[in-house]
């Protein structure tokens, strides 16, 4: 069947390589119906020649019952060991050996028992074998095959006959046409139930691809999707609607009803209504759970026909959490907030350098110590607002620092030394600070600039908090069992609130009136910008006389490499 098989490519093997495996099988069917129906006559031949043989007791009988036990032995080989690669192959060795046995035996069988038996109608069998498995150029040739040898038959026996054999040829002749007529049918209506077979699978294939793009897309969409009936049944709910749905797991996996949980009234009842009012609706609903806070949803809905029913409707509903979205909307904010930031401090920087000078100018003139004190007040707070002015410029310088170039690695231990007595010589601090380090000879990768940022700004902030009181701030330096350096910096304190702790790496938050609150949010951006990892917890300390110290520990864990641990050293910086 050429024209079927034309649509799909095949291997170098006479394989269909596009053709999916149910076709194969269906293939594999009909051949095996047609061999079983050849083994089927074979032994319905033999059995009648036989039974023949028995009563006549002929010689011709008996080498009837010779061939017709071959063509039997034969049909059980290709019954049992040959299959074709392909359909359309009409010179296949298969295809060949089939359809020229079968006509070859039923002719020999016409001559041997001529007059006696009619076989004319097995000529059937590899006619329509050759039509509905082959192509059509092998089921013409087999019934001009069948139609020469009928054809020549009758002009055998009719030559040493001196009857009229007008009628004999005209038998033959329609027999003939018949199997023209029948291979030609029989073809095209092969060829038309394969072509309706490959549209079919390849829209089931279409289908079938189209179902797993969506289930994919439902998988990992953010907002929960539930598919609802009439009757409140969720037939279909994607991974996020089932986490929105759970108190603390996840919602059953459907089909589940709304009125099965109390807290899902509120979704039942949007339902309903958007069933009864037939139009999208859209509101603002809790998700009650015992022993839970509420979580609050935002539902839309919309109206879909049932692909099975067009009088059934199903209700879609899209659930989005909105907490998620107002943190979405507080990054937004406070990414706009950072850009504004940036100019209003380039505009500041100006006027507070020449607010600076002229304050330096007035004080060489100044006797009295009440201006004095007032000239140190426009000093402090010149350098503060300078100071603020550089931190929110320092966001900006590392929001947009390139990370194109590699960061050198620097020894830990070494640089958190050095970094850690410059600032002890500037800081106005009264107290020690001990430095515990244990990861000599480790290496991190991190710019030195960053990482003397991220230090003095831990360091600040445990100064803030620690006060002066003796031993109130350590630092400390080690290596985690998978090969990173960790820097900890301790400090004595009071405990941070829970609502402080989970706003810490902020921008523009900050506990402390006097604060702009960008300290702990630099140090995160430059973790991150390094791959390091920097996380707050309340921590122990060993103190001097072995007795435990609780208070506030900032860790930053480091992408490096495994490096030899040194023993522990235990240093004291004056910060005086």
């Amino acid at each position: 069947m050429t024209s079927a098989e034309s649509v799909l490519p095949t291997g170098p093997l006479g394989l269909r390589t596009g053709a999916p495996a149910l076709e194969d099988l269906a293939f594999e069917r009909l051949w095996q119906a047609f061999m079983t129906a050849r083994v089927t006559i074979a032994l319905a031949l033999l059995a009648v020649h036989a039974v023949m043989f028995v009563l006549a007791r002929t010689s011709a009988s008996g080498w009837v019952i010779a061939l017709c036990s071959v063509y039997l032995a034969m049909t059980l080989v290709a019954r049992l060991t040959h299959y074709p690669l392909q359909r359309s192959r009409a010179t296949s060795p298969v295809w060949l050996s089939t359809t020229v046995l079968d006509v070859l035996m039923f002719s020999a069988l016409e001559l041997l028992q001529a007059g006696s038996v009619n076989y004319t109608p097995l000529f059937a069998l590899p006619v329509l074998l050759s039509s509905v498995l082959g192509s059509l150029r092998l089921a013409v040739g087999t019934a001009a095959s069948v139609t020469l040898l009928l054809l020549a038959q009758t002009w055998w026996l009719g030559v040493d006959s001196r009857s009229d054999m007008a009628a004999p040829f005209l038998q033959a002749g329609l027999t003939g046409a018949a199997c023209f007529i029948l291979a030609t049918l029989v073809n095209q209506l092969a060829v038309r139930l394969a072509r309706e077979q490959q549209l079919a699978r390849r829209s089931e294939l279409a289908v079938s691809l189209q179902r797993q793009v969506n289930e994919l897309v439902m998988e990992t969409l953010g907002d929960g999707v539930l598919v609802v009936d009439a009757a409140g049944l969720v037939r279909v709910a994607n991974p996020a609607a089932r986490r929105l749905l759970g108190p603390g797991e996840a919602a059953p996996m459907p089909p589940f009803d709304l009125g099965g949980h109390s807290g899902w009234s509120g979704l039942r009842e949007l339902a309903q209504s958007t069933f009864q009012n037939d139009a999208d609706q859209r509101l603002d609903l809790n998700i009650h759970h015992v022993n839970e806070t509420a979580r609050r949803l935002q539902v839309r809905t919309r109206l879909t026909a049932a692909p099975a029913n067009a009088s059934e409707n199903l209700c879609v509903m899209f659930l989005q959490d909105l907490r998620e979205m107002e943190a979405r909307l507080r990054t937004e904010k406070l990414a706009a907030l950072g850009r504004m930031s940036t100019a209003v401090a380039h505009e500041i920087r100006n006027p507070l350098a020449a607010i600076s000078q002229a304050n330096e100018l007035l004080e060489e003139d100044l006797v009295e110590p009440a201006h004095k004190r007032l000239s140190l007040m426009v000093r402090e707070n010149a350098l503060r607002l300078g100071k603020i002015v550089d931190e929110v410029l320092d966001i900006a310088r590392v929001k947009h620092e390139s990370g194109a170039n590699p960061s050198p690695r620097l020894p830990l231990d070494q640089s958190i030394r050095a970094m850690c007595a410059d600032w002890c010589q500037q800081a106005p601090a009264s107290h020690a600070v001990d430095l515990a380090l244990h990861a000599e000879g480790c290496s991190v990768s991190f710019d030195p600039d960053h990482l003397r940022r991220v230090l003095i700004n831990l360091l600040d902030n445990a100064l803030r908090h620690a006060g002066r009181k003796a031993d109130g701030i350590r630092i400390e330096t080690r290596i985690s069992p998978s090969g990173r350096g960790i820097l900890k910096v301790w400090s004595a304190g009071a405990p941070l609130e829970k609502t402080v702790q989970q706003h810490l790496f902020e921008p523009f938050f900050s506990s402390q009136s006097r604060s702009s609150g960008l300290g702990l949010y630099i140090c995160r951006e430059l973790c991150e910008r390094h791959q390091a990892v920097i996380s707050y917890r309340r921590g122990l300390r060993e103190a001097l006389d072995s007795a435990s110290a609780e208070g506030n520990e900032f860790s930053v864990a480091f992408r490096s490499e495994r490096g030899a641990a040194a023993p522990a050293v235990s240093l004291s910086a004056g910060t005086h």
